[in-house]
């Protein structure tokens, strides 16, 4: 009995040795396992976000596994959105940044197939910005082509071609500019053939006109003419080819608010668009005009021509000066010359017209030698231009009235006042540079061009009175055009000089 109970317990004996044991063998491995993961890997205290996980690559924040879309990041993709990896706890805007790359770029894997599809912006604007300066330097070189083509050509010795497609510059009738003495289609002249005429030089074209273009080069600049009615005629002129190259035509305007008449001597009118301005200032003679009291206490008029004009402070603002004189000079009291050219404070009794008018260019060019700075001004001298009076002169029955053709041919082609080549003498020995822009010629041609008896509005249809007539201005659209137009080629060639 005692034998039987001995045998039973011992089985339980080593049952229970073995679960000890067993015990004490997974206690002893964890604990040797807990021992070494500690040893091995950094401390899991609550700190362990201020030590940067070792990495073989530099050291940059790294981002959630995953994008607000559930999408896998690619560590290219981190770099375009945090630069500053250790400010990234206490940068509130950390989420946002990575909220706003929702389809970070393509890994090299993808053999940039992405990358080529979406090109960086900046890539895109230097490319804007190659194909702007190649354009810009084809257009220079195609100018540069056109103006070594006028190099050594007399661009005032030539003849009209008759040219529908190219002129008028602007219809008549659609330019508010045009003075009423200048209107002629709308003063009731029929015919239109004088409209159409292009100046041709002997030895080259001149480019096409490009309105546009003009106020390019005018941009941030201001051009003035300065001159009697002549150059008022011009001035409408410039005003209306200007205009054509406007988009919005109403980002033109005179800002004082002025019409146009010829009792007004002064106009500035804007562009806004180019911020240039282009002015008119009334000088009869460049020279100053005065008066004086004669002995009966009545005032006579007196020209000193060894003084400037006292409108001479608005010149010196302007960086493209256009001047001219000249038909003030052959008539009346300027003509005579009894008690009325003056130096200093003395009073000719009689002196000689065109000795006055030497004088008088002499002064104008002492005064641009001494306050036009040539780099950044430019001034030029517009030459006489020619009426065309026939039995008489405009205060004497003289007509040009039914003129429809240029000259072709005859004495008056070859004319070339005494005034000019004064003018040229004068030009020849100034420092600054002066640029003739000498029409004398080519407008000897125009007998058709003037307004004649259509220098006033008829509006009741009664026969027009032709005891005065006009032909000394001319009519606009019209022969003034050219002449901007030659101030357009001359500011082409300027600028590849």
């Amino acid at each position: 009995m005692s034998t039987s109970s001995s045998s039973s317990s011992f089985p339980r004996t080593i049952v229970s040795y073995t679960l000890s044991t067993s015990l004490f063998i997974v206690f002893f491995l964890c604990s040797v396992f807990l021992f070494t993961r500690r040893a091995l890997e950094p401390s899991l205290s609550p700190y362990h976000a201020d030590i940067p996980l070792p990495d073989p690559r530099p050291p940059i924040e790294p981002l959630p596994s995953k994008d607000l879309n559930g999408k896998p990041h690619d560590a290219d993709a981190d770099l375009t959105v945090d630069t500053n990896p250790n400010q990234d706890e206490a940068d509130p805007r950390r989420d946002g940044d990575v909220a706003v790359n929702t389809q970070p770029k393509a890994t090299e894997d993808s053999d940039g197939a992405e990358l080529a599809a979406k090109p960086d912006l900046e890539d895109e604007g230097a490319s804007r910005k190659e194909e702007s300066v190649e354009e810009n330097n084809a257009e220079s070189a195609e100018e540069q082509a056109v103006v070594e083509k006028l190099r050594g050509c007399d661009l005032y010795k030539g003849s009209w071609v008759k040219d529908g497609d190219e002129y008028p510059l602007y219809q008549p009738g659609s330019c508010p500019y045009v003075d009423d003495a200048f209107d002629c289609q709308r003063n009731g002249r029929r015919d239109s053939d004088y409209l159409n005429w292009r100046w041709k030089p002997d030895g080259c074209d001149l480019p096409r006109f490009n309105a546009t273009d003009f106020l390019e080069k005018l941009r941030g600049k201001s051009l003035m003419l300065v001159g009697d009615s002549m150059n008022r005629n011009q001035f409408e002129s410039m005003l209306c080819v200007l205009r054509e190259g406007l988009a919005d035509k109403s980002r033109m305007y005179e800002v004082h608010g002025h019409n146009i008449t010829k009792g007004r001597g002064y106009f500035v009118f804007k562009f806004e668009d180019y911020n240039c301005t282009v002015e008119f200032v009334r000088s009869h003679f460049l020279v100053r005009e005065g008066v004086r009291a004669n002995a009966q206490g009545n005032t006579n008029p007196t020209l000193s021509i060894d003084r400037i004009d006292k409108s001479n402070g608005r010149w010196k603002r302007a960086n493209i000066l256009v001047f001219n004189t000249g038909h003030w000079w052959v008539h009346g009291k300027t003509a005579r010359g009894k008690n009325y050219y003056k130096e200093g404070d003395f009073i000719y009794p009689k002196f000689d017209a065109t000795e006055a008018y030497r004088r008088a260019l002499k002064t104008w060019a002492k005064w641009i030698d001494q306050n036009v700075n040539p780099k950044n001004q430019l001034v030029f001298y517009r030459g006489y231009s020619s009426a065309h009076f026939r039995g008489g002169e405009w205060d004497s029955g003289g007509s040009c009235n039914g003129e429809k053709e240029p000259v072709k041919k005859g004495s008056i082609l070859d004319s070339y006042p005494l005034k000019m080549k004064i003018v040229e003498e004068a030009i020849k020995e100034m420092q600054v540079p002066v640029i003739l822009l000498n029409v004398t010629k080519l407008t000897n041609f125009r007998k058709d061009g003037h307004p004649s008896i259509y220098g006033k509005i008829n509006l009741d249809g009664k026969k027009v009175s032709s005891r005065k007539q006009d032909c000394s201005h001319w009519c606009l659209p019209g022969v003034p055009d050219v002449w901007n137009h030659l101030i357009y080629v001359s500011l082409l060639i300027q600028a590849h000089s």
